[in-house]
């Protein structure tokens, strides 16, 4: 990507879509194409289609999705399933008739079939049934990618997929019922010191074990694959090292400053016992993440607090 490129980040509010534009500008990128859900509805294929034709961007990161939980996922499946659908093909189609040179689509690790072997490697896609709670994103995800190999295969477009593994770190989502696990801790923990609560209750057993990565380190990984990769298919980005649920409570706990106890529910479900992504593909082009897990929560604590400060 040249540094007088015109480059749109199509969800640039978000956890993911922020960090890819603050590592733009760092960069020294300086004509940066951004709009807000409220400015451009990019389920709307006509207001697109005007924005692609007016904008004409050389470059286009594709990280808005409609994106929740697994209660939103089970719960508005029409939703994550058209939504999801309409963004990423009105996007992908615009690009194609407005020649944009390059094209990144970002997935997400659910995209792969429930019972696939550990660590997920790329070629276990659409080998076997997905998780029924979140299938609509993940067929929507799906889609993305297979649209982008077929828009490479039929007109040339070098349009790149990536599946990006757990996520955390600025703008993360700390939403009492609708954040993930981590931040969803990060929040628990703070509020028991905060309260002088003699303890936290977790669901589960604390045996299963999660991948996560720091979103700056996402965007890092973004930026050098569009700088190097112009393949078809799809590469996971992730650390290939996982946690125990137990381990991670102990981990924030002690950065929080947490001083009572950890109490796990063992009546409440566990999940998958394991979800590690292969990121053999990744290293052998030549990238590896930065940030480990210990300074990652202390960086996404901070962030936590500065939001708290301010009200938000």
């Amino acid at each position: 990507m040249e540094k007088n490129a015109k480059v749109y980040i199509a969800g640039h509010r978000g956890m993911v879509g922020s960090a890819i534009y603050r590592k733009l500008q760092k960069e020294g990128f300086s004509n940066i194409v951004i709009r807000t859900s409220s400015e451009l509805d990019l389920r709307n294929q006509a207001d697109v289609a005007d924005f692609f034709a007016a904008e004409k961007p050389d470059y286009v990161f594709l990280a808005a999705a409609k994106v929740g939980g697994i209660v939103a996922n089970n719960t508005y499946r029409a939703e994550f399933l058209y939504d999801n659908l309409q963004i990423q093909n009105n996007i992908i189609n615009s690009s194609y008739l407005n020649g944009v040179k390059k094209l990144m689509f970002l997935g997400s690790s659910c995209i792969y079939p429930k019972m696939a072997p550990q660590p997920l490697k790329e070629e276990y896609l659409l080998t076997g049934l997905l998780e029924p709670t979140n299938e609509p994103y993940a067929i929507a995800k799906i889609a993305g990618i297979k649209m982008c190999d077929a828009y490479r295969a039929q007109y040339g477009c070098n349009y790149i997929s990536v599946m990006p593994t757990n996520l955390y770190g600025y703008n993360d989502n700390y939403h009492p019922e609708n954040s993930h696990v981590l931040p969803a801790l990060i929040r628990r923990f703070h509020e028991a010191k905060v309260q002088n609560l003699p303890e936290v209750t977790i669901w589960g057993t604390g045996s299963p074990k999660r991948e996560f990565l720091f979103a700056d380190d996402l965007a890092e990984a973004c930026y050098y694959l569009m700088q190097n990769y112009n393949e078809e298919g799809l590469v996971n980005i992730g650390t290939g090292e996982d946690i125990s649920i137990k381990d991670l409570a102990l981990l924030i706990k002690d950065i929080i400053g947490y001083q009572g106890e950890i109490k796990f529910d063992t009546s409440r479900p566990d999940g998958t016992p394991r979800k590690l992504m292969d990121v053999t593909k990744l290293h052998s082009k030549g990238w590896k993440h930065t940030v480990e897990l210990p300074e990652g929560i202390k960086l996404a604590y901070e962030d936590f607090l500065s939001h708290r400060a301010k009200g938000v």
